[in-house]
């Protein structure tokens, strides 16, 4: 059997290695898949790839969402959910299209990634005189070595590590583990594992409002956390038998300790935590991990928010009495405050929070204070949040800590007790729920007195009187204790007062949608996508419910199409509420934009040229968003002003951005869609010929708005100005490019005015109308290449903020 065993295991790696045989373009027709010679690419449209001598390691280009592509070391063998697992990306914070991308080891000797001819990464600077080649190892290490002398690395992925440590891989004071984003965005998180200037490994987390150490335990001194600080050569190293150790004394050994032919990974998740992972059986088992308390880690629950954890629910986040969240698809935003708490003293009262502890973060300290000192300490300061007061038995007084900001808060025991300051009127409603569970109490205690009396005389009536008085008072705190418990909602230790994050939007029913709607009596607007009509929902939020055309997609396309667009939050993006996927109807419900379209307002005499400006800076940054940002990358395809809505204060919110995914899927992996989309005039040249389709093109549709929004005029012709008038009809943009072409480094007044819309009130900043302009024109392009991306149009109109200011 176990002769048997031997002869199977290469027979199985064969197999999985012939899966991802690599299809390298070379110039030579003999090559090894684990190598990349000089002078050779991998292109992410032949998914070429290189794959270690044992079959264990594949690197190329990984897909990671809609067009979006990582460089990327992985796992060959797919677990048991379909997926690999990544150990090392090049680009994880930009990733690349599925066209024209491409990972090359040039002539000179540099790796070097591209997108579309534009350089992403780039190896350092490296000059050798001895020809050079990329080898991918049975470690997992993507190595550049001379053919002279492979054992000396040029460049090494070992040196570069991204969430994950690979078993003899060395750690030290040069490389850093940063966290992923969340499970499905894997950019550069929260969390960081690296060596500390007094040589000890830590675990940071940073974030824009906060920056604190959480492990090893930041009040604690080295040697109470079993660490030195003696050694400065900074070097740690997980062995292939499962055991790490680190210069800081840092030592331990996984559970599966000896077993060399599991395959290991050392990972700083998503949640903080470092954990090493062994793999068995196609699935990834935790065989060690750092921190056991998960409510410990610094940042899990965002700020002003308590985080509970029991063995059944795990870790649970959740906003205290008075405040709510702040973003209800990412809890790591937090919670912010109802009411504002920076008012006068006196209109401020506090709940108590038994056992509960917001660390550190402390305004004021007052040790051996009273608690009305504390109290009081809290209340004249405009800023406090919140206050701890407890006994501490070690000391034998109390210690006062003024909070004003509250940031890891958990349940830590005694002696912890925070007061959370709140308006008069939120702690009175939150008073009623203390006071019915201390008169549960105080019927209990009634229940327990027992008292003995002498039989000194007896009094038939008397007795009998006393007997029914308790039998009926027991009988009636029973039923009050029984309805108690029948009724009280359930909740994971003392949570009960807390309010739970929302999760996520919500499903109608078609039967809610038809009430909301009114029956779908007032329209409010019409598309190619379908007809838009005004709603109140039950919670009395004016909404849009857009009633979509036929879908040809089934319903568990559509709902997994909307747990994407659902998790999209930007202020400059329509926000949906919900939607409903009953039968054949498919309704998205998204919030009301009381100034309508942008096509409505531009000639209306609505806007001033700040308006202008504003919008043009919006709509720029949610594309932005939604091209380089979103969990998987998704392209507009109809940018135009009647797709751009304005709010009661003229901000812009790009809608209809999630339909181009709802109703045409069709998308190959070369990016070519299966019909044109968009509307004449806002159309990039790529829909006419056929050309791949990439965010470019919404990129070119911005620039026709920008110029429509300027000129007041049709993207397709330039109509005469009055009636007498025939001038030779031109397009849009040969017309305003004449002008500037015509104008050299500047438009004069007499030219802005030629060009400028009439109908936009108020003056405008001359600098402003030229960099606009510049910055349009290069939107609307031919050449898409020639383009900038979304990203960098907002940083060229900041930037012209900056400048001009």
């Amino acid at each position: 059997m176990h002769i048997l065993f031997k002869f199977l295991i290469p027979l199985i790696t064969l197999y999985y290695s012939s899966q991802v045989t690599p299809s390298i373009a070379s110039s030579s027709s003999s090559f090894s898949p684990s190598i990349l010679t000089q002078g050779s690419s991998i292109l992410v449209e032949n998914k070429d790839y290189l794959v270690s001598p044992n079959g264990t390691f594949t690197a190329g280009f990984h897909k990671i969402g809609q067009n979006a592509y990582y460089f990327a070391i992985w796992f060959s063998i797919p677990m048991l959910d379909g997926n690999y697992t990544l150990v090392w990306m090049a680009n994880r914070d930009e990733p690349v299209n599925g066209k024209r991308s491409t990972f090359s080891l040039s002539r000179e000797g540099n790796l070097v990634l591209t997108d579309a001819g534009n350089t992403i990464w780039k190896s350092t600077n490296i000059r050798s005189n001895s020809p050079v080649e990329l080898q991918l190892l049975d470690s997992g290490n993507l190595v550049l070595t001379t053919l002279e002398n492979k054992s000396s690395y040029l460049w090494q992925s070992f040196s570069f590590p991204t969430d994950t440590l690979l078993p003899n891989q060395p750690f030290t004071k040069d490389t850093v583990l940063i966290s992923s984003r969340s499970s499905t965005n894997l950019s550069s998180g929260f969390y960081k594992m690296y060596f500390e200037n007094d040589n000890v490994i830590k675990l940071l987390y940073s974030s824009n409002e906060i920056t604190s150490v959480y492990w090893p335990l930041p009040y604690l001194v080295s040697w109470e956390a079993e660490r030195t600080t003696y050694n400065n050569s900074k070097s740690a190293l997980l062995d292939s038998k499962g055991q790490f150790q680190s210069t800081d004394d840092l030592s331990f050994r996984t559970i599966d300790y000896g077993d060399q032919a599991l395959q290991r990974r050392l990972t700083l998740d998503v949640d903080g935590n470092i954990r090493v992972y062994s793999l068995k059986n196609r699935r990834w088992s935790v065989s060690w991990q750092a921190v056991s308390l998960p409510c410990s880690i610094h940042g899990v629950c965002g700020p002003n928010s308590l985080c509970t954890y029991n063995s059944k629910s795990e870790r649970r986040c959740a906003c205290p009495h008075g405040y709510k969240s702040k973003n209800n698809s990412d809890v790591s935003f937090g919670c912010e405050p109802i009411h504002d708490l920076s008012g006068h003293h006196e209109n401020f009262e506090f709940i108590k929070l038994p056992y509960v502890e917001f660390y550190g973060f402390d305004s004021d300290y007052i040790e051996n204070a009273t608690f009305k000192e504390c109290k009081k300490a809290c209340l004249t300061n405009s800023n406090c949040k919140a206050f701890q007061f407890a006994f501490y038995n070690e000391e034998n007084h109390f210690k006062c800590y003024v909070k004003t900001l509250l940031f890891n808060g958990y349940y830590k025991g005694t002696p912890f007790t925070t007061y959370l300051k709140l308006p008069k009127s939120d702690v009175l409603s939150y008073d009623q729920d203390v006071a019915n569970e201390s008169g549960l109490t105080c019927s209990s205690s009634i229940i327990e007195l027992k008292r003995t009396y002498e039989k000194k005389r007896e009094n038939g009536p008397l007795k009998f009187t006393l007997w029914f008085s308790i039998i009926l008072g027991v009988i009636e705190v029973t039923s009050f204790v029984f309805f108690y418990y029948v009724t009280k909602q359930p909740s994971t230790t003392t949570t009960q007062s807390y309010l739970a994050i929302a999760t996520g939007f919500k499903r109608f029913t078609y039967a809610e949608i038809v009430k909301a709607s009114n029956k779908f009596r007032e329209e409010i607007g019409r598309g190619g996508g379908g007809i838009v009509y005004k709603g109140i929902l039950p919670d009395k939020r004016v909404v849009a419910i857009k009633r979509l055309h036929e879908a040809i997609q089934g319903e568990a396309e559509f709902l997994t199409e909307m747990s994407t667009i659902g998790r999209i939050n930007h202020k400059n993006l329509i926000e949906t509420y919900g939607y409903c996927a009953e039968g054949k109807h498919r309704i998205l419900v998204y919030e009301y934009m009381e100034n309508g379209s942008l096509a409505g307002n531009l000639g209306g005499n609505q806007l001033d040229w700040q308006n202008m400006f504003e919008i043009a800076v919006g709509v720029a940054k949610g594309l932005a968003y939604l091209h380089e940002e979103c969990l998987e990358w998704v392209l507009h395809c109809d940018v135009k002003p009647q797709n751009i809505l304005l709010d009661a204060n003229y901000n812009p919110k790009v809608a209809d951005f999630g339909l181009s995914k709802l109703f045409h899927q069709g998308v190959a992996e070369n990016s070519i869609f299966s019909r044109i989309r968009g509307t004449r005039g806002y159309m990039a040249p790529e829909w006419v010929f056929n050309l791949p389709i990439t965010s470019k093109v919404d990129v070119y549709s911005f620039g026709m708005v920008v110029l429509e929004m300027i000129t007041g005029r049709s993207p397709t012709y330039d109509q005469p100005r009055d009636e007498n008038e025939r001038l030779e009809q031109k397009r849009l943009v040969s017309w305003v490019r004449e002008k500037v072409h015509e104008a050299g480094e500047s438009l004069t007044d007499a030219q802005i005015m030629e060009i400028r819309n009439p109908m936009i009130r108020g003056g405008y900043e001359k600098e402003h109308m030229n960099n606009l302009l510049i910055v349009a024109l290069q939107c609307v392009e031919e050449d898409k290449d020639a383009r900038p991306t979304m990203s960098e149009v907002v940083k060229m109109i900041m930037h012209l903020v900056a400048v001009d200011d």
